[in-house]
């Protein structure tokens, strides 16, 4: 089993992000809201308030958490994500992690056809 980590900077992306998941077979992501390093630093630490001024790109992003069965499902995705336009060459666009899992537990919830 591995863990997908996609941290989308580009969070317009986002809905055709989980529809390439889906083409993949993978519907367990959950979708979690984030911000930057360089925003939390700027706006929470009094000592790197001078950042607020040289803030480059989007303070937000979206992460996106998904299992798999597929080591490949990483490689998958981007060529999936390719054929919709998004190309993640592109500075600030998105970064795709793929991690192994030793153990998980529990059964995600099914999605439902409406």
């Amino acid at each position: 089993m591995y863990l997908l980590i996609i941290i989308l900077h580009k969070e317009e992306y986002l809905d055709d992000v989980l529809s390439c998941l889906i083409e993949l077979g993978i519907e367990d992501a959950v979708t979690i809201d984030s911000e930057s390093m360089g925003k939390a630093l700027a706006y929470k630490v009094p000592i790197f308030a001078g950042l607020r001024f040289d803030l480059g790109g989007k303070p937000f992003s979206k992460v996106v958490l998904a299992t798999s069965d597929d080591k490949d499902s990483g490689k998958e995705l981007i060529a999936l994500l390719k054929e919709v336009d998004i190309d993640l060459k592109v500075p600030g666009v998105a970064r795709i992690l793929t991690l192994k899992i030793e153990s998980i537990y529990g059964t995600p919830e099914a999605i439902e056809e409406i």
